[in-house]
Order: structure tokens, then sequence, then C-alpha cells
């Protein structure tokens, strides 16, 4: 292998050890996050095992790709900015540019997820980092008054550490998750129940203390035989509620009974806080399913 073929199998190995460590905190911060459990789904596991070849053949490419398209001009720049400003190459030329490029992530981020200031600012500092580290590995094998590495010691070496990295990040994510990061509902009971939920769409339902409930115009659903596809019709109508403990936060349910309505929508589930409870029921395919939710006003 000549230089930049070790570059680039250098960049793109420390770029998958990335990804690797990114999909292990970013499932700790769905975790973290508020929100009801979702269903298990085995056929979405087993297509995942199957898939895993595609998609890392898939991130293989794109890391290619980010080597050649950003990576490689970071490293030419930053050495042009060493020359030209301090009359030598310098290491920390390389965060310095790539904190550079990292800077239209921020703003593009906030558009196409609706991010506030502080979450944009955040992901614009981990592009930064994530730029900064196959650069700099990539830079190694550029420097003259150093032994010349292959690409294939490289990748090597990344694979060692990276491995070591990774394996790390799995045991920090275990580690975090039970020492509690992980998101669960509260236990709730029928007085903090109580109160008028809304779906945002002119729907609410209104569960008073003594155990009235009040439907307007909320969602129920219903099956076609040969479908998933839901039926869904407007609810209109009082009648009785009941707060159910079961046994575990996820499992406690808010039971509700009104003959007016179409079809019946017996349980609700609770997720939320003591201050924003939330009511929701899975709606749709097993294999896809959507929430239709009801936050308390």
């Amino acid at each position: 292998m000549d230089r930049s073929d070790a570059v680039m199998a250098a960049s793109v190995s420390v770029l998958l050890v990335e990804a690797v460590i990114g999909f292990f905190a970013n499932y700790v911060w769905e975790q973290a996050q508020e929100a009801p459990p979702l269903p298990y789904n085995a056929l979405g596991l087993v297509l995942l095992v199957i898939g895993a070849p595609f998609v890392a053949a898939v991130g293989g490419l794109l890391c290619a790709f980010l080597t050649v398209a950003v990576v490689m001009p970071i490293l030419t720049a930053a050495a042009w900015l060493g020359r030209r400003f301090s009359g030598r190459e310098a290491w920390w030329w390389v965060p310095v540019v790539s904190a550079a490029a990292a800077v239209p992530a921020v703003p593009a981020l906030a558009l196409l997820t609706d991010a506030g200031v502080l979450a944009s600012l955040i992901g614009g500092v981990t592009v930064a980092v994530g730029l900064t580290a196959p650069a700099l590995v990539a830079r190694r094998l550029l420097l003259p008054d150093r032994p010349r590495l292959s690409g294939r010691t490289m990748v090597g070496r990344v694979a060692l550490y990276g491995t070591l990295a990774a394996v790390t990040a799995f045991a920090l994510a275990g580690v975090a998750l039970n020492a509690g990061v992980a998101y669960e509902p509260p236990w709730f009971n029928a007085e903090q129940v109580a109160g008028t939920y809304s779906d945002r769409k002119g729907g609410t339902l209104t569960l008073t203390p003594d155990g009235t409930a009040v439907a307007t115009r909320i969602d129920t659903f219903d099956y076609a035989v040969d479908s998933f596809d839901p039926l869904v019709r407007a609810c209109t109508g009082a009648g009785t509620w009941s707060y159910d403990p079961a046994q575990g936060p996820y499992s406690q349910q808010v039971d509700v009974s009104i003959d007016a309505c179409p079809v019946a929508i017996d349980s609700w589930s609770l997720y939320g806080t003591h201050e924003s409870p939330k009511l929701f029921v899975f709606v749709g395919d097993p294999d896809n399913w959507e929430l239709y939710t009801l936050t308390r006003d």
C-alpha cells in the first residue's frame, strides 16, 4: 500500500470504531429519554442479524466517502495552515480545522431534528471530535520523520485499540443503565392520574377524582378482518374509570369504560412524570406499532 491507501484504511477503521461507540452512546441516551416501552419485535431482531453484513458494508462505504470528502481535506488544510502560520506542520491544527468543518453541522441539526441550541452545539462538538480522531491517526502515516507503517499495520493497531475502546464503551453503557440512567415511569396513584388529557388534535379525555370519565372526540381503533390497518372512529360519551397499579411501573394501567364509544377503549398504559402523566395505546401492525398518546393539560 502507498501512503494514500494507508491513510484511507486507517481513517475508515477509526470511523467504524467511532460508529460502534456512537451506537452504544446513542442507545444509552435513548434509554434515558422519557418514552413508553416498545413491544419486543422478534422479526426486527432477526432482520437486524441477517442484515448486519449489509449494514457493515454500507457503513464502510460511507466511512470511505467521509475519508475522501472530509478527512483528507482536513489533513491538507491543517498541513497548509501549519506551514503558513508557524513554519511547520503541527498536530493541533487538525482539531482546529475539524472544528471549522463541523460548524455547518450545528444549524443543520437544528433544522433537520428540531433540536434546541444546546443540543445542536453538543452535536457540533461531537462531529468535530469524530473528525479529529481519524485525521490525527491518519496524520501519523504522513509524517516524514516517523517510521513508515503499512495500512495493514495501522488497521491492525486500530482494530486492537478500537476493540478495547468498544468493549469499554459497552461496559460503561451497561454500568450506566444498571445504575438507573434508563427512564422508568414513576408509580402513580388514582389522585395523580385524575385530570383532563388531550391528543392535541381536538380530542380530550377527562378523568375526575370520583371515577367519572368523559370523552370528547377521542380516537378509538378497530381492525378489519384481513388487515392491520386501524379503522379510526371518534368517541364521545361519559362512563367510568379506575387505576390499576398491576405488577410494575410499565404495566400499570388506567381502565376506562364508556358505553357510547363505538369501539372499546378499556385499557390505557401510563408513562411520563407525576407532574405530566401520559396515557397511550399501541395502534396498527404489531411489527410496526404506532402510538396514540394523550397528555394531561
